[in-house]
């Protein structure tokens, strides 16, 4: 059962500390890492068009936001290269279709140990700056 899980109730919001012995770091909150806003594409952009603003900015991801403002997802330059290999979605497509719907959320107020947390099972986790 995952109340028994302690990854899954830090994910969740259930739990604070799963670890007795913790690094130095681990309560050092996100903002303390200064991260640049991300490089983001809009879901019209094409797989083609991505691909190009990937590999001209040296970026292997990026998060994929609609003009609203909500998050997608996240798109990942070698997923979107073997995608149009495979044949699976074409240049023109829209990067929708290879997009990663499924992501963890953090915000810069949450802790570097949550973090490490979710990426223990999560290729990924997007850092979400809430704006009034």
């Amino acid at each position: 059962s995952k109340f028994v899980n302690d990854q899954w109730m830090i994910k969740n919001g259930f739990l604070n500390d799963a670890q007795e012995h913790k690094p130095w770091w681990w309560n050092i909150k996100v903002q303390k890492l200064k991260l640049s806003a991300p490089l983001i594409l809009l879901p019209e952009v094409s797989c083609q068009k991505a691909i190009e603003i990937l590999q001209e900015k040296g970026y292997d991801q990026a998060p994929v936001v609609a003009e609203s403002g909500l998050i997608l997802g996240m798109v990942t330059l070698s997923n979107t290269l073997s995608s149009v290999q495979d044949g699976n979605v074409e240049f023109s497509d829209p990067v929708t279709k290879v997009t990663y719907d499924q992501f963890s959320k953090v915000s810069l107020e949450d802790n570097l140990g949550k973090l490490s947390c979710l990426l223990e099972n999560d290729h990924f986790a997007i850092v979400v700056h809430e704006q009034m």
